[in-house]
C-alpha cells in the first residue's frame, strides 16, 4: 500500500514505519523537517514537508494521522493551548480536506486520539462505549475526533486510537520518569489512586497494523493495554522493575502549583480497557505491567 503518515518522526511514528516498511509499503511522512524523516523512518521512505505538498492527483491507499504537539511539555497557557488545538485539531481539518481533494481516496484513515477523551473518571471501567468527559485534555481529543469522522462523507473508513500513555524504551511516558527511579527517587504523585491506563509500544503498532488491514475496522478504539494500573501500583511496579526504592510523595498541591492546569494529567485518572479488542481475542504480548516494563527496561 501506499500510506500517508503524518507524526511519522514520533515515538510511534517512527516504531509504525519501522513495522509497515517491513511489510513492503510505500510510505510518505508529513514532517516540518523532512529531511530528517530517512534516518528516523528508514531509507526510501519519502517525505514531505507541507500537506500543501500533497496535491489531487497524488494517490494514497490509506493515511495515518499521529501528528500533535506534546500536551505535557509546557504550561497551558493560551498561546500553548492553541498550539495544542492546532497541532491535531486545525491539522486534522487540513488534512481530511487533502482527502477530499484527491483524485484517488484513500480507502482508510486512521487517527489519533487520546485516553484523555473521557476525563477524570474515577474507578469507572471505561471501555470505547464511555462518555467523553470534561476539561480542557477530553474537549481537545473531542475535536480531535470530530474532524477526522468528515472523511467518512468521502465513504473513508475511519478508525479512531484512543492511546493511553505508550511504554517505550525511546521516551514516551517513562523518558521523564526512569532517571528518578533508577536513582531511588521515584514518587507516588498526589494519594495515588488515579488510575493509569498504558500500553506497550509493540502492541499499540500491532493494534494499529491490525486496523490498518481489517476492512470491518471502524469507529472508535481503545488502543491500551487490558490491565491498568493506580498510580501507587504503577509507581510500586517501576521501583521493583529498576530495584530501587519509591518512598517519596509529590504532593498534589505543588504539582499543581509547578504545572497549573496540566496537572490534571498526572493527578486525575481513567481506567481505560481495550474493549473491542478483548472481544475480539486479540493477543495483547503485553498485558501485565510488570512485564512490559521489564522488556522496556531490560
Amino acid at each position: 500500500m501506499r500510506i500517508f503518515i503524518t507524526g511519522g518522526t514520533g515515538l510511534i511514528g517512527r516504531a509504525l514505519c519501522r513495522a509497515l516498511r517491513a511489510e513492503g509499503h510505500e510510505l510518505t511522512v508529513l514532517s516540518r523537517h523532512p529531511e530528517r524523516v530517512a534516518a528516523k523512518c528508514g531509507a526510501g521512505v519519502q517525505a514531505v514537508a507541507s500537506l500543501a505538498a500533497w496535491t489531487p492527483h497524488m494517490a494514497f491507499d490509506a493515511v495515518i494521522n499521529l501528528a500533535g504537539e506534546p500536551i505535557v511539555d509546557a504550561r497551558w497557557s493560551a498561546r500553548r493551548k492553541q498550539v495544542l488545538w492546532d497541532s491535531r485539531v486545525t491539522l486534522t481539518d487540513e488534512l481530511v480536506r487533502r482527502i477530499n481533494l484527491a483524485e484517488h481516496k484513500p480507502a482508510v484513515l486512521l487517527s489519533g486520539s487520546a485516553v484523555g477523551f473521557y476525563g477524570d473518571r474515577g474507578d469507572t471501567v471505561l471501555d470505547e462505549n464511555a462518555s467523553a468527559g470534561t476539561g480542557f485534555s477530553a474537549e481537545l481529543c473531542q475535536a480531535w475526533e470530530q474532524a477526522a469522522l468528515v472523511a467518512e462523507k468521502n465513504r473513508v473508513r475511519v478508525c479512531l486510537l484512543r492511546t493511553a500513555p505508550v511504554l517505550s524504551r525511546e521516551g514516551g511516558l517513562l523518558g521523564k520518569m526512569l532517571l528518578p527511579f533508577k536513582l531511588g527517587m521515584g514518587a507516588r504523585l498526589g494519594d495515588g489512586r488515579q488510575w493509569m491506563s498504558w500500553i506497550h509500544i509493540d502492541d499499540h503498532v500491532a493494534l494499529t497494523v491490525r486496523l490498518l488491514h481489517d476492512p470491518q475496522a471502524h469507529g472508535v478504539f481503545n488502543l491500551a493495554a487490558p490491565e491498568p494500573a493506580t498510580n501507587r501500583a504503577f509507581t510500586a511496579a517501576l521501583a521493583q522493575a529498576v530495584r530501587r526504592p519509591a518512598w517519596f510523595v509529590a504532593p498534589a498541591w505543588l504539582l499543581r502549583l509547578g504545572m497549573g492546569e496540566r496537572a490534571s494529567l498526572l493527578l486525575e485518572g481513567q481506567r481505560v480497557v481495550p474493549g473491542k479488542f478483548v472481544a475480539a481475542g486479540h493477543p495483547f504480548r503485553f498485558p501485565s505491567l510488570g512485564d512490559a516494563l521489564r522488556d522496556v527496561i531490560g
